[in-house]
Formats: structure tokens, C-alpha cells, sequence
């Protein structure tokens, strides 16, 4: 098999536009959570989420383009933007035969969705965009990042709900494995802040109506979680060829060793009984990195604020690293960055490997009040140092879906 390594990283988040902005948010435990503005969501029970300030398209693209693309593909492009200029990729546009595209993303256009679902009803079947069907497809995000940036070789998007980008990644990297590809552009990207996503959400009793402190509203593993917090944005990761990456010199953020994924088989939105779907993903690329329990030095948790799947996700932890899972730091990004959907994945595995990079792991915030039943070392409020070899990155989705990755430093 050959090695995979990542060698560029892209960052849409709340917490700020770029891979400095989000890992000076996380390494100072600050929360993006913050009231929407995007719309009125006063009729609503929840009314925060994680929005990415400041994002201008245009910065990263023509106007029009900008005004061709839904804001989910719009932050695809932009984080891939970021993170070809990372790798030092940039400058040798077009990518050609040997790059692909792998980009998830869990709902796709649905502001565009919704704005034309509004112009229908209230205008006539007239009146609906030309660029209706391809503003919204969730796919369009892979082709947009292909067409902009001369990426020709295998293109594709993975839609799992929450694990959308956790599945991304980990599929590139197979491709990259089976020589299909040298480098892929991947990860995930989601904009879900539109009212109707939120109303759906707040319908299925999903989400936290912490409304009047926003910044205290997502709170993994503790006690007083009440739902998870809806977040926007995307992470994108270069993905190279390990001889490849060596050959121009490029700076390497660590090894793609291990890639895990499994289905529950059980439920539509409740994670499966004591977490086995999850804990079957996290041996399985456990086992596919050839490591043990022993090797893992830090996990980024799926960790969403929810009863259910802090509860389960814990158990899971338990079940595969056995009589090492309390001596191993968890933390939920989530805590700070609210819940990114099929974004989550590529932005959580970027928050991996620069915990690898700083010897900084991050902290789960507003943890306040422990849950005797979550009882492990969720790295509580503020940032720890520790050197980080190898680390893995949980995450789980409506449906069943469960996708883990696993990166360690490049040792040789």
C-alpha cells in the first residue's frame, strides 16, 4: 500500500476564516456560537449556531461564480483556496490527471433549496433560477473545487450525514493507497443555517435552546447538555502521496495511517445500544493503522452535546481502548465550533493534526457539571500540553453511519 500524508489544510469555521484564526479559537478555548443573523429566528426555539463571520466569496472567487454557487460550496471553495496555498499547490494550477476531488457534505444547498421553495410558491414555476438544481446538488461543491482549480482525475461526493467528511477523507485516502490518484483534495462543507434546516431540527427536539447564553450552550459530556449546536463552514485537507510530497519538498502535517467505518443497522437518529457501531469503526482503524489501544495519545470526539451519543460515544471509547481509556485526553471541538454537519469531520481532523503540530490539545469547554455515566478525561475548560503522536477522530451520523480516522506523526 502506498503511504498517504497530508500536506495542506484549509479552515472555514465560527471560529474564524483560516487554519491560525481556528487554532487560536480552539487553543484559547474561545466559543463561535453566537445569536443567527443570517435570518430572523425569533419564531424558533433555537435561535444560535456557530455562523463563520466575515466571509466574503469574493475573496476567494469571482463574482460570478460567487453568485452561481450556494454558501456550502462557496466555503468549499475557499477552504480548498486556503489549503492548496498551505501545501504550496497554489502556483501549479491546473492540478491535472493525477488530483481528484472527494468533498462531503451532509445537506447540500439548502438555502438555495429554501429560497426557491419561497420564490414557487409565492411567484410561479416561472420564476425559479436556472441555477436552481446545480446551486443545490450536494455534489456540486466536489465539482465546483474541480473546475476551479484543474483538479481532473476522481471526482466524487459522499453524502452520511454527519460523517460526510470523516467519509471523504478516509475514501480519498484509499484512492491515494490504490494508486488511482497522487493527490486529493477532501474533507467536507456545510451552510444547514437556514430556517428551515433549524425548524426541522427544532421539531425533532435536536438542538439546545440555551438562547440567552450562547457562548455556554454546547457542552459535551456534561451533565446539563440540553442538544447540539448548529455550526457552518468547511475543512479541507491536501492529501499527498507520501513520495509524492517528498519530491517537491512539501511540509508534511502527519501520516494517514487507519480509516474505520461501520453501520449500526439500528436506528435512524439513536446511536446503537452501548455504542457498537462506533466502537467497531475505532478498532477497525485501530486495526487498519496497525496500532493499539496504548498508541493512542489524544481523541477528537464526535462528542455533540446530545444525551444519547456522549453517553454511547463513551461507552464506545471504553469497549476498544479498554484499561487505557482514562489515561487518554478526549475533547469535543463541537464544544467551540457548534456542530459543522458534514463539515465536522474535515474540520475536526485539521483540529488533530494541529494538536500534533503545537503539542496543544485542545479542551472541551462549558464543562461544568460531570455526568457520572461520561466519566473519562475530557481535557475540561482549558487547553493541555502534551505531545501528540498519534490521534484519532470520531464521528458518527444520522442513519447509523460511523467513520473514524486515525493520523500519527511521520516518523520516517
Amino acid at each position: 500500500m502506498r503511504r498517504v500524508v497530508v500536506t495542506g489544510i484549509g479552515a472555514v469555521t465560527p471560529l474564524g476564516i483560516g487554519k491560525e484564526a481556528f487554532w487560536q479559537g480552539l487553543a484559547n478555548g474561545r466559543s463561535g456560537v453566537r445569536h443567527i443573523t443570517r435570518f430572523d429566528p425569533s419564531e424558533l426555539t433555537a435561535q444560535i449556531a456557530g455562523e463563520v463571520p466575515d466571509f466574503d466569496p469574493l475573496e476567494f472567487m469571482d463574482r460570478k461564480d460567487a453568485r452561481r454557487m450556494d454558501r456550502f460550496t462557496q466555503f468549499a471553495v475557499a477552504a480548498t483556496a486556503l489549503a492548496l496555498a498551505d501545501a504550496g499547490l497554489d502556483k501549479q494550477i491546473p492540478l491535472g490527471d493525477r488530483a481528484g476531488v472527494l468533498i462531503g457534505s451532509g445537506v447540500g444547498g439548502i438555502e438555495t433549496l429554501e429560497e426557491q421553495a419561497v420564490t414557487l410558491v409565492a411567484k410561479g414555476a416561472g420564476r425559479i433560477s436556472p441555477f436552481f438544481v446545480p446551486m443545490m446538488i450536494a455534489d456540486m461543491a466536489a465539482g465546483q473545487v474541480s473546475i476551479q482549480f484543474g483538479a481532473r482525475g476522481h471526482n466524487a461526493c459522499t453524502v452520511t450525514a454527519c460523517c460526510s467528511g470523516t467519509h471523504s477523507v478516509g475514501d480519498a485516502f484509499r484512492i491515494i493507497q490504490r494508486g488511482e490518484a497522487d493527490v486529493m483534495i477532501s474533507g467536507g462543507a456545510e451552510a444547514p443555517l437556514s430556517k428551515l434546516a433549524m425548524a426541522g431540527f427544532c421539531s425533532a427536539k435536536t438542538l439546545s435552546t440555551r438562547n440567552d447564553e450562547p457562548e455556554r450552550a454546547c457542552r459535551p459530556f456534561d451533565a446539563d447538555r440540553d442538544g447540539f449546536v448548529m455550526g457552518e463552514g468547511s475543512g479541507i485537507l491536501i492529501l499527498e502521496e507520501l513520495e509524492h510530497a517528498r519530491s517537491r519538498g512539501a511540509r508534511i502535517y502527519g501520516e494517514l495511517v487507519g480509516y474505520g467505518a461501520t453501520g449500526d443497522a439500528y436506528h435512524i437518529t439513536t446511536p446503537a445500544p452501548e455504542g457498537n457501531g462506533a466502537a467497531r469503526a475505532m478498532l477497525a482503524a485501530l486495526q487498519d493503522a496497525g496500532l493499539g489501544p496504548d498508541a493512542v495519545d489524544y481523541i477528537n470526539a464526535h462528542g455533540t452535546s446530545t444525551q444519547y451519543n456522549d453517553y454511547f460515544e463513551t461507552i464506545a471509547v471504553k469497549r476498544v481502548l479498554g484499561k487505557w481509556a482514562d489515561k487518554v485526553p478526549i475533547s469535543s471541538t463541537k464544544s467551540m465550533t457548534g456542530h459543522l454537519l458534514g463539515a465536522a469531520g474535515g474540520v475536526e481532523l485539521i483540529a488533530c493534526l494541529l494538536a500534533m503540530e503545537h503539542s496543544l490539545i485542545p479542551p472541551t469547554i462549558n464543562y461544568e457539571r460531570p455526568d457520572p455515566r461520561c466519566d473519562l478525561d475530557y481535557v475540561p475548560n482549558k487547553a493541555r500540553e502534551k505531545e501528540v503522536n498519534a490521534a484519532m477522530s470520531n464521528s458518527f451520523g444520522f442513519g447509523g453511519h460511523n467513520a473514524v480516522l486515525v493520523v500519527k506523526k511521520l516518523m520516517d
